[in-house]
């Protein structure tokens, strides 16, 4: 067979070979998952590391990434596209969700928070800190008047300035910077409020 031909012959195997490795997965075929891994894991890492700037966090998007394909390869349909694009629109989505995550750890100030999750080293204790710290933050916007958590997440996550902000609900400028003012110290004061509950269950 000819070079040219033999090439091609193997770029139209690697999808099949995918397709069959993610029709394993669906079975419950962990040797599956793991050769899928090695296949693809470096490149998504890569990816991930380059979107994101941060090693650490590329390496756990990475995990999710393929603990949500041990749980949908089911899902995935030859038909509408590779495997290997629909591992990297999977990345791609949880690049966003933790970079989302990320500033809205920054714009609370609790960007430490975020290192200490996503830092290999951490240890159980640290993780658990920060966990019910994350849940503390979620528990406080949940308490906001719902102009103050929709001023505050319109900033945080979906990244939009106080002009935008202000179009978005309908309200001035000044009156779009006053509710993130007020939001935020609520939330910080919120955090304030549950460090002794944290301390004493520690």
């Amino acid at each position: 067979m000819p070079r040219q031909r033999m090439s091609a012959a193997v770029r139209h195997e690697e999808p099949r070979g995918d397709n069959e490795l993610l029709a394993r997965i669906a079975a419950g075929s962990q040797a599956a998952l793991a050769e899928l891994i090695a296949r693809h894991g470096r490149g998504l890492r890569t990816f991930a590391a380059r979107y994101l700037g941060h090693a650490g966090d590329a390496e756990d998007v990475v995990q999710e990434v393929f603990v949500t394909v041990w749980k949908q390869a089911a899902r995935f349909d030859p038909n509408r596209g590779r495997a290997s694009t629909w591992l990297y629109r999977i990345t791609a989505n949880r690049c966003i969700d933790q970079r989302r995550r990320r500033a809205l750890l920054s714009f609370m100030g609790l960007d430490d928070v975020g290192v200490e999750l996503a830092a290999p080293e951490a240890d159980a204790e640290a993780t658990t800190a920060a966990r019910q710290e994350l849940a503390i933050v979620r528990d406080g916007l949940s308490r906001l008047p719902e102009r103050q958590r929709m001023a505050l997440l319109l900033r945080a996550v979906g990244d939009l300035d106080i002009a935008a902000i202000a179009e978005v609900m309908e309200s001035s400028a000044g009156s779009a910077e006053q509710l993130l003012v007020r939001g935020r110290r609520a939330l910080r004061d919120h955090l304030a409020m549950a460090a002794p509950s944290r301390e004493r269950k520690s």
